[in-house]
């Protein structure tokens, strides 16, 4: 063969589109690594999902901490007072609201309330730490979800969806303003002992590309290898692990040129985010570099130290972090709610409040929206087992409560009310869609246009519905 057109002839139609499809991998794979930047060291491909783009409008928050207390708090015992129980303490109430569980007489709160700060926000004394930044709190007391069931109101809450599978509200934070550092992800959750109900379909990407699924971090650990799993290697050296990355990297473009399916961009990144973060990371999770005063304020249990993390990731560009309070559901109080709540609290109260303090110290807070809350609440009325009351509270979708601070918030606020006795969202009642429109706008995302395309249609988390409620913006 002495001519290019020669060599051609001998080519089948399959050969020459397999040969072309290579040759596009190749073009694929310069992009990707920059020519050979990427293969000399270790630098960002300009295709990274994760780096940071602007947003719709100007931002009032940057990022964003949520603590998840998973299993449903009692908004009737935490930021939604009512003092109208005690004058039917142990007498029905005569609403017939279906719950999961059969429900009996008025239960009063336990737990007095007082009012703090400026505003006079009345907060139950299980929260009387946090309640000391009150005026920088806007309460929601009118929240209201779709079904009494963990499962569909987890889903609902972080996903936006109780029965579909879709990207989790970090996914879509991070799919719409990437992270602001190249060594770490972008969304990570921290949740200690184990998984949540649902696991991690609660910090899922779904069908957005898998660089936005949330990081899992068991808190628990205390050692920065078992916290973070495989984060050294044991035989090789930086430059070894390099050089075996790059040949990866090549190997993964060639079996990429051949096929049509993003998920290989993903693993591609995850690989390259996995190189980058042992130093990064070693580095942002070991609190014993904080001050002693600073640990102090925090608390040496696991929730302080996991506050104390998410503080050092926010401050180095981690877009969203989820704090959960534990496996399982341990808000899930049944029985015996007046021990039960008062020990989770006093486990969470001192380090949000010592997390309030520290970004309002460092100038953080003005940026960084913080979520407290569950998956919904539960009922003003006891429930029977067996018939018989063990003073415990059933699943109530119909009211709850959340509240937010910093990033534009408008504190000292409560927005919205439940009935006399806490059952059910009666003034300006909160959507999780218009919870989640609203956290959106404040990190200058427009919900209605935060949209990815898949199957066929234009998907967002608020799905067609949500409203921004302006009314607790600054």
């Amino acid at each position: 063969m002495n001519s290019q057109a020669d060599f051609l002839k001998t080519l089948s139609r399959r050969s020459l589109l397999q040969r072309s499809a290579l040759g596009l991998g190749a073009l694929g794979l310069s992009d990707l690594l920059r020519g050979n930047e990427l293969l000399s060291g270790a630098v960002k491909p300009e295709t990274d999902p994760l780096a940071a783009h602007p947003s719709h409008f100007a931002p009032r928050a940057k990022r964003v901490i949520h603590f998840f207390l998973n299993g449903g708090p009692s908004h009737i015992d935490t930021f939604d007072p009512k003092p109208a129980l005690a004058a039917y303490a142990g007498k029905p109430l005569g609403q017939t609201f279906t719950t999961e569980r059969k429900t009996g007489a008025a239960f009063p709160s336990p737990f007095t309330f007082e009012r703090y700060g400026e505003s006079g926000l009345e907060i139950s004394e299980l929260f009387s730490k946090t309640a000391q930044h009150a005026d920088d709190i806007a309460v929601i007391r009118s929240m209201y979800a779709q079904v009494p069931n963990h499962e569909p109101s987890l889903m609902l809450m972080n996903c936006g969806d109780s029965v579909q599978s879709r990207p989790s509200m970090g996914a879509w934070t991070t799919y719409g303003l990437g992270s602001e550092n190249d060594n770490l992800p972008g969304f990570i959750a921290m949740c200690p002992d184990g998984l949540p109900i649902k696991g991690n379909e609660n910090w899922q990407s779904a069908f957005l590309p898998g660089a936005y699924q949330g990081t899992y971090i068991d808190s628990k650990q205390v050692e920065i290898s078992r916290l973070i799993e495989n984060i050294d290697h044991p035989q090789l050296a930086d430059r070894d692990q390099r050089r075996q990355l790059n040949l990866l990297a090549q190997w993964n473009a060639r079996h990429k040129a051949t096929r049509l399916d993003d998920r290989l961009n993903a693993r591609i990144q995850s690989y390259e985010l996995a190189y980058r973060m042992q130093a990064e990371a070693s580095d942002a999770f070991d609190i014993s570099r904080e001050p002693k005063h600073i640990r102090e304020a925090y608390g040496d249990g696991v929730h302080g130290r996991q506050t104390l993390m998410a503080r050092r990731l926010l401050e180095r560009g981690v877009r969203y972090v989820q704090l959960w309070h534990g496996k399982g559901q341990p808000w899930d109080n049944h029985e015996n709610i007046e021990r039960t709540h008062r020990q989770l609290a006093a486990e969470i109260d001192q380090p949000i409040a010592a997390l309030l303090t520290d970004l309002k110290q460092r100038g953080m807070l003005e940026d960084t929206l913080v979520l407290w809350g569950g998956e919904f609440g539960r009922t003003p009325t006891v429930e029977l087992a067996g018939g018989k009351s063990k003073l415990g509270r059933d699943h109530n979708h119909y009211g709850f409560s959340v509240w937010m601070a910093g990033g534009g918030i408008k504190g000292g606020t409560a927005y919205g009310t439940t009935d006399e006795f806490g059952f059910k969202a009666v003034e300006n009642p909160v959507s999780v869609h218009d919870l989640h429109a609203t956290m959106l706008h404040l990190l200058g995302l427009d919900h209605e246009r935060l949209t990815y395309r898949y199957a066929g249609r234009d998907f967002r988390l608020t799905d067609v519905h949500g409203k921004v409620i302006h009314d607790i913006i600054a």
